[in-house]
């Protein structure tokens, strides 16, 4: 007969697995930026408090702390300077904007929902009365909100950066498998590499206008022109760093194809990229990163209804409210950077071996 577990091992083999658990999940939250909440976590399930409490102060209340110190800092200093607008908005200013965008938001959706409502039963009307041809639709036409600018924005950006990544990663693979083929392009990557997205704009704008003359309502000639703005500023950091992964990989195991006589797609496809795959997700990282800053330059200025958009209309408006709205958009830019760039840390940890952070 078996020996049977007591109550205080069985709480013990499910305190063990509870830990075991916690340590399979701390390399996604951390990669997701959550690395604060391993510790609670191992506190709840039983582990020592003490041993645990340093890295809660060092992932939670210092950051906590940092941020605190940061809107006391920005409250006592911002009524000091005077611009043409007013005094600089402080935090509490700041966020009564945020709250008066989302009523905005709120008001607009329900005007949306009742201009539908309104055509929706003028249609059925036309249709009882036997005028179905007279039947029309028609999109409400009221001015974005601001979540719609955001989203808006975040449709152009991944539009230039699947754009940037089509182009980068094979030319990179290329450049890192020929010495040839990358001393080639390499002149070309230096030269093209520190142009700002304000020099591309006009270039890319005069020829878009050239060829995409047919715009379509779902893919606009203003996001086709930031989103290929974003992309020619982008793709150097994933083609770069794609090259350097693929040139520093193990030569056995390139030789060890050739022995196998593998063709090149699948010496590409299971020796090269996952190889190679740490280093292309940094360019990933490092590409979207650029793409977003670049993002807002090219909504300003071609008049995309993005963020960037918004920052410019809201600078030419000139109102009292004006300044704070601005600042609503720039940390609203660095919050949807901050998140975009976890995004790409968990999937860089998900598909590589190589820690992030």
């Amino acid at each position: 007969m078996g020996h049977e577990l007591s109550e205080a091992e069985r709480r013990i083999l499910r305190r063990e697995k509870r830990m075991m658990r916690i340590t399979r999940a701390t390399g996604p939250l951390t990669a997701i930026g959550l690395g604060w909440s391993v510790p609670i976590a191992r506190i709840a399930a039983g582990d020592d408090p003490r041993a645990n409490l340093k890295g809660l102060w060092q992932g939670l209340c210092v950051p906590l702390i940092g941020i605190l110190a940061f809107l006391a800092v920005w409250a006592a200093l911002a009524p000091t300077v005077q611009t043409s607008l007013g005094t600089v908005p402080g935090p509490a200013a700041v966020w009564g904007q945020v709250e008066a965008l989302y009523a905005d938001y709120e008001r607009s959706s329900a005007d949306r929902a009742a201009f539908y409502e309104r055509q929706d039963e003028r249609n059925q009307k036309l249709v009882a009365a036997g005028h179905a041809d007279r039947v029309k639709v028609r999109d409400y036409t009221g001015a974005p909100t601001y979540p719609e600018q955001i989203l808006t924005s975040l449709e152009t950006v991944f539009l230039g950066f699947v754009l940037a990544t089509l182009i980068a990663v094979p030319v990179g693979i290329a450049c890192g498998l020929s010495p040839t083929v990358n001393g080639a392009l390499n002149p070309l990557i230096q030269i093209f590499k520190p142009v700002s997205p304000l020099a591309w704009l006009p270039i890319v704008t005069m020829i878009v206008s050239a060829l995409y003359v047919n715009a379509s309502d779902a893919l606009p000639k203003s996001m086709v022109v930031s989103a290929i703005t974003v992309t020619l500023c982008s793709l150097w950091p994933t083609l770069i760093n794609t090259a350097l992964g693929v040139a520093s990989i193990d030569k056995d195991l390139v030789n060890v194809g050739k022995v196998l006589q593998l063709s090149t797609a699948k010496t590409i496809t299971k020796l090269v990229l996952p190889s190679a795959m740490p280093l292309i997700f940094t360019g990933l990282r490092l590409s979207l990163g650029v793409g977003w800053m670049v993002l807002i330059a090219a909504e300003m200025l071609a008049q995309n209804p993005g963020l960037g958009k918004f920052v410019w209309d809201e600078f030419q408006n000139g109102s009292s409210d004006s300044l704070a709205r601005i600042i609503v958009a720039v940390i609203t830019i660095g919050i949807v950077g901050f998140v975009l760039d976890r995004i790409m840390a968990a999937l860089q940890a998900a598909f590589t071996f190589s820690g992030t952070r």
